[in-house]
């Protein structure tokens, strides 16, 4: 959609070109190398180098086999721990939400907050 009040869409009274418009060329960027790096990057490292590089923070399978008995007892141990702090996020959320409904009902004015728990007699 060409809008004529544009500069930019403003076409020349001879030739329909544009007036204002203009391609910018954009070329790649060289690297800039300095001299003392320029023989170090000349040889290029292949890829068993690297290879090496990358070896020493493997591990080593065949000197140590997987101690199934202590992944399982590490696996109980993180459920249980998980569990306790599940449970105590669900307490410490029930306790802030009953505090907060006898703050509230004492903010109000009210007298008989606090429930009172009586003892059932028992008949014998």
């Amino acid at each position: 959609m060409q809008d004529r009040s544009s500069r930019l869409a403003a076409d020349d009274a001879q030739g329909g070109a544009p007036r204002t418009a203009q391609v910018l060329p954009f070329r790649p960027r060289q690297r800039a190398v300095e001299p003392a790096h320029a023989a170090a990057d000349a040889a290029e490292p292949d890829d068993d180098a690297l290879l090496d590089d990358l070896s020493r923070y493997e591990q080593d399978r065949d000197e140590e086999p997987v101690n199934y008995a202590r992944r399982m007892l590490m696996n109980v141990i993180a459920i249980a721990v998980v569990t306790i702090l599940i449970g105590v996020g669900v307490w410490l959320a029930d306790t802030i939400a009953q505090m907060e409904r006898d703050q509230d009902c004492v903010l109000q004015g009210r007298h008989n907050c606090a429930p009172i728990e009586v003892p059932v007699a028992r008949s014998h």
